[in-house]
């Protein structure tokens, strides 16, 4: 199993390669979540002798996901690490709503880590609806203790020309 990243130019429709990964990456859940496949079990029947289902070669996209990698990092500090004791949580749930971590309430974030503590991931009819719904996960979300990346996630949520779509592989320079 691998990854292939590139970036698209609507304006001249054509792909630019950037990498490939001879392994699932972390956004492999908006995968999961667009086409209803568990990349993950399918991966370990393979390696076990089991076949692809032969309906995989015609599975249809469904909806729009996003994912917020949640980071024990302060967006106020130049995202400084913040390591410490989660206090308190509480995460966010529900219909199109998966969350994927391993800290619990009294977790210490150590200081030489890595500072991804938890993965949000939303699916929805279309991106408006994602971006709505990931706000609502986001708002849902209480990491008590340490400072977390989801202050500056729903600054981009709530950004104009991100819920277009209308961005570029600058717009994170012009936002901040």
């Amino acid at each position: 199993v691998g990854t292939i990243e590139y970036l698209y130019d609507i304006d001249s429709s054509k792909f630019y390669f950037m990498e490939m990964n001879t392994r699932i990456q972390v956004e492999h859940p908006v995968t999961e979540m667009v086409t209803n496949f568990d990349l993950i079990k399918n991966q370990i029947l393979c390696h076990c002798g089991y076949s692809l289902p032969e309906w995989l070669g015609t599975v249809k996209t469904r909806g729009h996901s996003i994912e917020c990698r949640i980071n024990a990092e302060d967006p106020d500090n130049n995202f400084m690490p913040s390591p410490g004791k989660i206090t308190s949580l509480h995460m966010p749930g529900g219909m199109g709503v998966r969350v994927d971590t391993h800290i619990y309430s009294g977790y210490v974030v150590p200081s030489n880590y890595d500072s991804m503590i938890a993965k949000i991931i939303v699916n929805a009819h279309n991106r408006k609806e994602a971006v709505k719904r990931m706000l609502g996960a986001l708002d849902e979300c209480v990491i008590e203790g340490i400072k977390t990346t989801i202050p500056f996630q729903k600054t981009i949520l709530e950004n104009n020309d991100f819920k277009s779509g209308d961005f570029n592989t600058n717009f994170l320079n012009q936002l901040m």
